[in-house]
């Protein structure tokens, strides 16, 4: 991670001029791209995904289970399948019926990509019950993880036990669902504290839209205070069967994720408070939770939220072969004998439909490739955070006593990366470090996957005609659509998202690895100017730039437009900052891809037909990353500026003819000049038709600078994308799609 410069520059092959690419990316080159390669156990977890996906999900969708609210047996049918398959343990460590060691956050991402590929509620059915379990996994007792993360592993032969299926309650049935996850309607109070023994809580709790209702036996509730003696908000562990009421509820009429099953359950139930997620103490007579709701979901969602990234990344990358195959196969049955281009390349002759593909297939890649990162990332994190925990445990540190500490490891970080990061770094300054990009990536992958993603799956809808809004369009593309309309609002909206860059981006962590990336790109430009690398770079200074800028600005009334309340400054800053990052990791995996390709025999033929290609989507997205980038960062710097008008103090460097002429014999050539940059009035005309005098740059000539080196950086862009287009003409495919349509 902290030398990957280095590790770059160790290869600087340049592709073979004019190779292209032969066939779609096999498995051993998605295996390097994502850096998983050497990972065995994560190459039968794929496959094992991947059976189950185009097998039983593919066939369920085509015979129309997703017309469906209900959660019917033919549905249900999905469960044993995920067990018998291993998806269900590959979320438990090995000493509770699992088979992967370590983080798992990459094996999760890669199950939630290949279910998605063909059905995204399948993958949601699945991953929710992970994340049913997810609070008990990271903050809960060791009697918790032993009794409920182990007993979700699938009952074996010859045991006598119930399989737990867990659901997470988190929203209530509020107007506007789901956008202020701090609100808790559920209530906990003690129901009885018998002397010298556990209390017994009484929970009330109704949930909406929780996935797995049908059959979830086990659910993590988020629950507020309603009695004094109970200190804040928790997470609470129910079981059914628990005494008082346990209703899953009906099923929600939702037009998307189908084949997994969602309901408003009702709960009303005694449970002891050793069921409190991560235990709790006893202080003057008040039961104190060890932790919140909200410091539980924090750690819960900041690494879901990159696998419903990955879910819309699916989608995308799994239009590209139906849409290649619709485009070529269009006109055949009419005019046109085979052999000829209307036969061979039908709508694929028009410049227009493969250069749409072609910005499809970019975005795919990209949100793949930060997605997959963030989900390394965290595998990276998760033993630091650990490692960390154990750190300030020993010395006792809780609370303030804790931020102060990691206040000043992080000051040690900053000196250790401006140092050149020359010696290894001590746990904890690794761990701020990693967390840093950790709380960028995570909002920035859920953020532009989903909402970006959602735009580009609509372009890949049109481009199958009338043909992708039918229930039997190849890939089952109208109902990919419509499921990433759902993936941008799980677990916080957009704007949630949003909320959280604007304040993490502006970590001074973060911001000086960000300013080292800078120059990553251009180390990378001089050695491979056909990745955009040049551009990027261009693009992140400018960006950096303007948040610099207008974190001590004010706008035309004197108000200071950095700030949490102004989330039209701040909003699409941040989204720019996605395009950036989403842009440089396709970079680096397309590097990765031309360094590591020739080890591997498998890939090695072809290899520089598929790297040159895949060089030019990158040049491609980051033109476009790019352009967004200078759009939003122009509209910001001038756009909280009033517009001079014709007034006597805006005209100080208006010039009338006249005194013009007069000055050209003081100052000869003034006539002419000024008259380029500056607004004359002739001799007879009143003021130019328009709002007033031209704007003044000064102050701004940096942003200027910037902003015109990055357009032109753009040269040759366009000739990268005629590149890619050509090569989606020639590029071999299947007969047809492996899962039934």
């Amino acid at each position: 991670m902290f030398n990957q410069i280095r590790i770059i520059m160790l290869n600087t092959t340049s592709p073979t001029v004019g190779a292209t690419l032969n066939t779609l990316p096999s498995d051993d080159v998605r295996q390097i791209l994502w850096r998983f390669s050497d990972r065995y156990e994560l190459h039968m977890l794929v496959q094992a995904a991947r059976g189950v996906a185009r097998g039983p999900v593919a066939r369920l969708v085509a015979e129309g289970a997703r017309n469906s609210h209900d959660w019917t047996p033919e549905k249900a049918s999905l469960l044993p399948a995920f067990d018998e398959s291993g998806i269900t343990a590959a979320f438990l460590d090995p000493d509770q019926g699992g088979f992967i060691a370590g983080p798992k956050n990459l094996a999760l991402a890669l199950i939630a990509f290949e279910l998605s590929w063909v059905d995204a509620g399948a993958a949601t059915s699945s991953l929710a019950g992970n994340l049913g379990l997810a609070p008990i996994h990271e903050r809960g007792t060791p009697e918790q993880r032993q009794k409920y993360v182990a007993g979700a592993a699938p009952v074996k032969p010859g045991e006598n036990r119930q399989q737990v299926r867990a659901a997470f309650a988190l929203t209530e049935p509020l107007p506007f669902v789901g956008v202020e996850t701090g609100m808790l309607a559920g209530k906990v109070r003690v129901a009885d504290w018998p002397e010298g023994a556990e209390p017994v809580l009484h929970v009330d709790k109704r949930g909406r839209f929780i996935t797995n209702m049908s059959f979830a036996n086990v659910v993590t509730a988020a629950v507020d205070s309603g009695d004094p003696r109970i200190k804040g908000s928790c997470m609470v562990i129910l079981e059914q069967g628990d005494p008082g009421t346990w209703d899953p509820g009906t099923p929600t009429k939702k037009l998307v994720h189908q084949l997994s099953s969602t309901c408003d359950p009702v709960f009303n139930l005694k449970v002891p408070a050793n069921r409190i997620v991560g235990g709790y103490t006893v202080k003057d007579g008040v039961i104190i939770p060890n932790y919140s709701h909200s410091e539980i979901i924090e750690a819960v969602f900041r690494r879901t939220r990159v696998t419903v990234g990955l879910m819309t990344s699916a989608k995308l990358l799994s239009a590209v072969e139906p849409v290649i195959l619709y485009q070529r196969r269009r006109f055949r049955g009419g005019e046109g004998a085979p052999g000829t281009p209307r036969y061979e390349l039908g709508i694929q002759q028009k410049e227009d439909a493969l250069h749409r593909l072609v910005d499809i297939w970019a975005t795919g890649e990209a949100s793949a490739s930060l997605g997959f990162e963030a989900a390394r990332l965290f595998d990276q994190l998760d033993p630091l955070e650990k490692e960390k925990d154990r750190i300030l445990a020993e010395k006792k540190l809780t609370g303030r006593a804790a931020l102060k500490e990691l206040s000043k490891v992080q000051q040690e970080a900053l000196s250790w990366l401006r140092s050149g990061g020359s010696a290894s770094p001590s746990p904890l300054v690794s761990f701020v470090l990693l967390d840093s990009l950790a709380n960028v990536l995570c909002p920035a992958c859920k953020l532009w996957n989903t909402g970006h993603g959602a735009n580009l799956m609509r372009e890949a809808v049109s481009l199958m005609g009338g043909y992708g809004v039918t229930e039997d369009c190849p890939g089952f593309l109208g109902q990919k659509w419509m499921d990433a309309q759902l993936e941008a609002t799980y677990e916080g909206p957009e704007a949630v998202q949003r909320l959280q860059l604007s304040m993490t981006m502006t970590n001074d962590l973060f911001l000086a690895q960000f300013a080292q990336w800078i120059e990553e790109m251009r180390a990378i430009a001089s050695e491979r100017p056909g990745t955009g690398a040049c551009t990027l770079a261009s693009a992140m200074k400018l960006w950096l730039w303007t948040l610099q800028h207008i974190q001590t600005a004010k706008d035309a009334d004197g108000n200071k437009l950095y700030h949490k309340t102004r989330q039209g400054v701040t909003f699409p800053l941040a989204d720019a900052l996605c395009w950036l990052l989403a842009a440089r990791q396709f970079i680096l995996d397309a590097i990765e891809l031309e360094t590591r390709g020739p080890e591997n025999p498998a890939v090695a033929e072809g290899l520089a037909g598929t790297v040159a290609f895949y060089m030019d989507l990158c040049h491609t997205q980051t033109a476009r990353a790019s352009g967004e980038v200078g759009r939003v960062c122009a509209e910001i710097v001038y756009g909280y500026n009033r517009h001079p008008a014709w007034t006597g103090e805006s005209c100080h460097a208006c010039y009338n003819a006249e005194d013009l002429d007069i000055l050209e014999g003081i100052i000869p050539g003034i006539a002419g000049s000024a008259r380029g940059v500056a607004d004359v009035t002739e001799a007879g005309e009143a003021h130019p038709r328009k709002a007033g005098p031209c704007v003044c740059m000064t102050g701004f000539e940096e942003f200027v600078r910037l902003r015109a080196k990055l357009d032109g950086c753009l040269t040759g862009c366009r000739l990268a994308k005629d590149r890619a287009a050509q090569a989606l003409t020639q590029v071999m495919t299947r007969e047809a799609l492996d899962y039934p349509v």
